[in-house]
């Protein structure tokens, strides 16, 4: 009954439009105040304190400022047009460069919202320059943008790591294969789409070898920026803190190539993460001490009790929470979706790992379920920021509906991870046992 109670609790104010934070924060010492009488808010401050000098949690907002750099530097444009050289022979002609482009940006961001805004505006004045269909394109962008937080480095598999304890350099490896397979999977759903219907792919864009070859340089420094980074925690050069400083120092370097750096553009880009970062560690922190709650009061405990009186096999389990998660993703914001349900379900997955369930696959398993979140109405927020890039207008249902189809990729990809937990485990496998 308190279950209930608590669960009703967070939609009412969840719907009196309360920062998400703030609602864990304040369901966090209601129940307190109303079941223990406020004793354990008294040890708010020891937690708060052990997670603030994590030195992994440091890693977030250098990889939040390492976005924002790539993203003032004006390096993104030069990006989409060097994808695009390489193709456009596709049917579907620049939606294609808007998906690989967003998985290049994506290894450099950590970011699906970042990725959206920074390949939407670059891409946005294509649409009717070359006569493509408007939903379909402004629906790869949005799905594009997704890969932003399940391709390395992806700030979202830091908080996970942090909150469950689970290994960040597995997590970034676990994420490479899976990013890689929805990346090609939403580039098929669009030559599926132009195939069937020609004029959805716009005018066809002549190009040559030589001007292919000749946009390379372009794409070399996200390239290099990925290898110092991830590959700088894999040859185990440094820690993902460690990397992600090492990238914010070659995105300026890059930006200082590109004739971009400036007081102006630090002062902005620190400004942005600084922002970005309050958000985050508000929710993290109220996170936190809700799962404290949580575990101190025995929810986490009676949970995992009933769940195992139903006698569900481990695949009947992980089944009901992606239909748990789905729902919830229309709802919620992504990251506050996954810090606030973790300690409940979390534990959950723990008890499956006889079944190749383990924290590091389940981490991957809820990114993409997070990203389906994204694309998903009334919610999703790469929709309203695929929207908010339209200068010409329209309607938002337009975005929405050209998003649609790329669910069918995600949710291929949730049932194989779930048929072949290797999809997830195995790279992380070979380098780390």
């Amino acid at each position: 009954m308190a279950a209930l109670w608590i669960a009703l609790a967070i939609v009412v104010l969840l719907a009196a439009a309360i920062p998400v934070g703030a609602v864990m924060g304040l369901l966090g010492f209601g129940i307190d105040e109303i079941f223990m009488n406020g004793r354990l808010a008294r040890a708010i401050g020891n937690i708060y304190w052990e997670k603030s000098v994590d030195f992994l949690l440091l890693s977030a907002p250098l990889f939040i400022m390492l976005g924002e750099i790539m993203l003032r530097a004006g390096i993104a444009r030069k990006m989409y047009n060097a994808v695009a050289q390489w193709l456009t022979w596709l049917p579907g002609g620049l939606m294609h460069a808007n998906i690989g482009t967003c998985a290049l940006f994506a290894a450099t961001s950590g970011s699906s919202v970042a990725t959206c805004a920074t390949i939407g505006v670059a891409a946005y004045p294509e649409i009717q320059r070359h006569k493509y269909n408007e939903r379909l394109f402004m629906g790869s962008i949005a799905a594009g943008g997704t890969l932003g937080i399940l391709i390395p480095p992806s700030v979202n598999l830091i908080l996970y790591g942090v909150i469950t304890e689970t290994s960040i350099p597995e997590l970034y490896m676990a994420g490479i294969i899976p990013g890689i397979l929805l990346a090609f999977a939403f580039m098929v759903i669009v030559l599926v789409a132009c195939l069937i219907r020609p004029a959805w792919g716009g005018d066809k864009i002549h190009t040559t070898w030589k001007s292919r070859i000749a946009t390379l340089p372009d794409l070399a420094g996200p390239v290099l920026l990925f290898l110092a980074v991830v590959g700088s925690i894999y040859a185990g050069l440094a820690t993902p803190t460690e990397a992600a400083a090492v990238g914010v120092v070659v995105a300026m370097g890059l930006a200082a190539w590109n004739g971009t750096l400036s007081w102006n553009m630090l002062s902005e880009a620190a400004l942005g993460t600084m922002k970005t970062t309050a958000m985050i560690m508000f929710i993290v922190i109220a996170a936190l001490f809700l799962n404290f709650i949580f575990a101190f009061m025995g929810v986490t405990k009676a949970i995992l009790a009933y769940i195992s009186a139903l006698g569900l096999s481990p695949v009947e389990t992980v089944l009901i929470i992606v239909l748990f998660y789905l729902i919830l993703g229309m709802f919620m914001e992504t990251l506050s979706m996954m810090l606030t349900t973790m300690p409940i379900v979390f534990p959950i997955i723990a008890q499956l790992g006889e079944a190749g369930f383990t924290g590091v696959w389940f981490g991957i398993l809820i990114t993409i379920l997070m990203e389906a979140g994204l694309i998903t109405p009334p919610i999703g927020m790469n929709l309203y920021v695929a929207h908010g890039i339209r200068t010409r207008g329209g309607k938002f249902g337009d975005v929405a509906i050209g998003a649609l189809p790329f669910l069918i990729p995600m949710l291929a990809i949730v049932f194989l991870l779930i048929a072949f937990p290797g999809i997830a485990t195995w790279l992380p496998d070979q380098v780390y046992r």
